[in-house]
């Protein structure tokens, strides 16, 4: 059972998100570099928690940009977030996206063959390290994106995770989570591997479907002009926040 109702309101008011910009969003961050990974970083330097965003396949889009200042700044536990250049500038083409073609399904396959999700789990302790080390004020840390290879590894760094509508559910991942988790999942995600997974979950947990969103709303692919996405963008980054306020040890 999820520790918050998977309603389409909201069910604390926790946060102060500003006005969502649609276009033309300017960063409060700045790009730093990490373990050799160039790094966007945000938030106040004396939070002492962070967050570690895993951007999609697009790489840094303003939508996710924008998402992660909403992260450090929005809550009255402010932190410090950190989205890390995994694919070194080189990231998929939004525009092959849906692979509807032949050709886009080869680029993406071959994308992919090139960029595994398993090498990013891989990595991340590593780069967590790295974190640790120049930022020993930080105490604890979190993750958001596509979380489950790392929260359901036996080196796993975070105290708890959000992931986001991900491209790959996997409810086997689920049975070995044991930080408190929040998925939020979109309309194209399998719903009855969405129930599945939520059901393997042992920890504190909040599985909820946007269902009038598609993959990838809070990340490179939400058209933030439109109403009904920016409202639900909005709401998926404040229930986040949500969360991570009730759950984070």
């Amino acid at each position: 059972m999820s520790t918050m109702p998977a309603t389409h309101g909201h069910s604390e008011a926790c946060c102060n998100i500003p006005p969502v910009v649609s276009t033309g969003y300017q960063p409060k961050g700045s790009y730093k570099e990490y373990g050799g990974l160039k790094t966007y970083t945000t938030g106040p330097a004396d939070a002492d928690k962070g967050i570690v965003v895993i951007y999609d396949i697009f790489g840094y889009f303003d939508q996710t940009v924008q998402g992660s200042d909403i992260l450090a700044y929005s809550h009255s536990q402010k932190y410090q977030v950190f989205i890390p250049d995994w694919f070194k500038g080189e990231p998929c083409p939004i525009e092959w996206y849906p692979p509807n073609t032949p050709e886009k399904q080869k680029n993406l396959s071959a994308f992919f063959g090139k960029n595994p999700p398993q090498g990013v789990a891989d990595a991340l302790p590593g780069f967590v390290d790295t974190l640790k080390a120049k930022h020993p004020e930080i105490k604890s840390w979190a993750i958001v994106g596509v979380v489950s290879l790392i929260t359901s590894s036996d080196s796993n760094p975070f105290s708890v995770a959000a992931e986001c509508h991900p491209a790959m559910v996997d409810p086997k991942e689920a049975e070995t989570i044991r930080v408190p988790l929040i998925l939020l999942a979109s309309k194209d995600e399998p719903e009855h591997k969405v129930k599945q997974f939520e059901a393997n979950l042992k920890g504190p947990k909040h599985v909820e479907t946007f269902k009038d969103q598609i993959h990838g709303w809070m990340a490179a692919r939400s058209d933030l002009s439109d109403n009904r996405v920016k409202e639900e963008y909005t709401r998926g980054y404040k229930t986040v926040l949500d969360f991570f306020a009730k759950n984070w040890p």
